[in-house]
Order: structure tokens, then sequence, then C-alpha cells
């Protein structure tokens, strides 16, 4: 008998590339989504999961919908992937940042544990947990959360992973994964809004790309090696929560520069703070700071220690920063040209 998955949050980045790798490992695969008024879910771009893959509606503020899902799949494994996402926007809809990355991490955990008291449960936790802790920070690093999306993870990770873990016993394992992209991470984020704009500016659909802090180091992986690292978590006899990631840091400068070489381009950086610019070898400047893009509380350095993951999973990055980029950068150049 094929094993069952369910993956919140499946037509994301991480539960796209998630999806397919369990669909190739022969799963059984249902993916939980939201169903909007446009009609059947909007996969992200380049997404190819229409075969195998089973949708069920349903939200995370919706008790019912969640009940009803894990009563018809019964999954042997679920992968909670869902939720607000997005740093910036938890400042301007706490409210609503907790009721999905808290309240609703509560109800899929549940209500999974009723359906099937056996699951195996993955939670996605994140290196912004950390907050202002120097690096490197791994599994045994205090939390020192500085966002609504942080704090709200964090005690989703606490109260519903580590605390079910050891009082009840749960097979529940959180990945707290740092900084992971992909061609197909959402144009909202600021690595696919560089290398977008940069593709444009290239092919002369675009003027300017605007930024917000140019100077805030993150440690940027692959989001398909991350996937894999998931799963495996799942698959170990004992279960526990992995740092994940690359161990190195770059800052927004470094992959504005780095994006801009894949494509021929030098960038001349001058001014400092609000006033720096990026100019091109005219001196036309395609690159400025807005304020509006600043956090109200910066995470200035995030590097993690995968240490725990390399020695207990076997898990490593396939893919540098470097090849990251290059591989973001040709995908959305190739994209645009075709249909410029």
């Amino acid at each position: 008998m094929k094993q069952k998955a369910l993956i919140t949050g499946v037509t994301g980045q991480d539960g796209s590339y998630l999806a397919e790798l369990l669909l190739d490992k022969g799963y059984e695969v249902f993916g939980f989504v939201r169903r909007t008024s446009g009609g059947p879910p909007e996969p992200v771009e380049d997404m190819h999961l229409t075969r195998g893959l089973q949708y069920i509606h349903g939200n995370l503020r919706d008790l019912h919908t969640i009940r009803r899902a894990m009563e018809e799949v019964r999954p042997d494994e679920v992968y909670n992937l869902a939720a607000q996402s997005h740093v910036g926007i938890s400042f301007e809809c706490p409210e609503e940042t907790w009721e999905i990355n808290y309240y609703g991490v509560g109800r899929v955990v549940n209500e999974a544990l009723r359906a099937n008291p056996a699951v195996r449960i993955y939670q996605a936790s994140t290196s912004e947990m950390f907050g202002d802790t120097p690096p490197p920070q791994n599994e045994h690093s205090p939390f020192r959360p500085v966002s609504p999306y942080a704090e709200s993870k964090l005690r989703a990770h606490e109260d519903f992973i580590q605390g079910y873990r050891t009082l009840r016993g749960v097979f529940a394992c959180s990945g707290i994964l740092f900084n992971h992209e992909s061609p197909r991470r959402g144009r909202q984020f600021v690595t696919r809004k560089i290398t977008i704009s940069l593709a444009k500016i290239k092919l002369g659909l675009q003027d300017v790309l605007e930024l917000g802090n140019l100077n805030a180091k993150r440690d940027w992986g692959y989001a398909k090696d991350y996937v894999k690292a998931m799963y495996l978590m799942l698959q170990q006899p004992v279960p526990d929560d992995f740092v994940i990631a690359s161990g190195e840091e770059h800052s927004v400068r470094d992959f504005v520069n780095a994006a801009a070489a894949c494509l021929d381009m030098r960038i001349r950086w001058e001014g400092e703070g609000e006033h720096e610019v990026g100019k091109d070898e005219k001196g036309n400047v395609i690159i400025r700071v807005n304020p509006k893009f600043y956090r109200p509380k910066e995470v200035n350095h995030l590097r993690g220690d995968a240490s725990h993951a390399r020695q207990a999973l076997g898990w490593a990055p396939t893919l540098d920063f470097s090849g990251l980029v290059e591989l973001m950068v040709h995908s959305d150049y190739d994209v645009l040209k075709r249909g410029a």
C-alpha cells in the first residue's frame, strides 16, 4: 500500500518541490489548498504537478475543512508548509499572521493526530526565530524573535512540535530552515524581485529597481535541496529538530552584484544609506534604496550551522550561492525574453 502524504501550502515554492519529490518516491500525495473565487488553485510558475497530485480544498483558519481533509486522507505523513510567510507583511497584519502561523498549526497537528495517532508531522519553522542571536545559529542557539512572523512561528514550534513530542510522544519535527530560493520563489520576496527586475532592465522593460536594506545578510540556499531535508526528517527512527542551511552569509547587495554579473551587467555603487544608488556602465541609476521597504525591526545577520542535519540525515546542499543566483536569473531572463 502506498504511503499517503498531505501537504499544506502545496502551491508554494517548497510545496511544489516536495510534492514532486514524494510523487517520484511513489507516495499518494494530497495538496491542501484554499479555494478562491477565481476557481481551482493556481500553482507557482513552472510547476508541473497536475499528474498524480490530488487537491483537497480547505483553509488553516477553518477547523472543519482541516478535520474533513485528515479524515478523508488519514495521512501517514503531514507536511505543514502553509503560512503567512512574508516577514514585512506580518508587521502590517499581525493578527492574521498569528491566526495562520500559530493557531492554524495547532489545528493541523491536532486533527492529523485525531485521524491517525501514528502520523509523522513536519512543521516548517524558520531561521527568523533566532532574531538578533549572533551567527552561526544551530539547534542550541537561543531564539530572539523580532517580528510577528518569527514570534508566531516560535510559539508553534515550542507548543505544537517540541511540546507534543516531549509530553505526548508525537512524531513531530521542525525544520528550522534558513532562506531558500528558486525560480519558483514568490515575486514579492527580495531575491526573486532582484532577478526579475534586473532581467527586465537588461531587456529594456524596466528602468529602476527599488530595494530596502542592502546590508542585511542572509544564508541563502536552494529550495529543492531543502525539501529533501524535510522528507529525510520524517524517515528517521526518532523525531528531532534540524537547522537546514548553507553555512554561508551574503548581503542583499552581494545578491544584486551576483545577479547583475550573470547578465553581463556591472553595477557601480555610490552614496550611503538611503541615498545609495547603483549605476550601470553608462552612468544611469538602475537601483535605488527606498525606505518604505525597510522592516520596522531588521534581522541583520543570519547564518546557519547544519552540522546536525549533515550527520544525522546525511543531508548536504547541492547548489552553492553563485549557482543558485545563476539558476534564478537565467530562468527569469529566458521567460521574459521569449515574451518580449
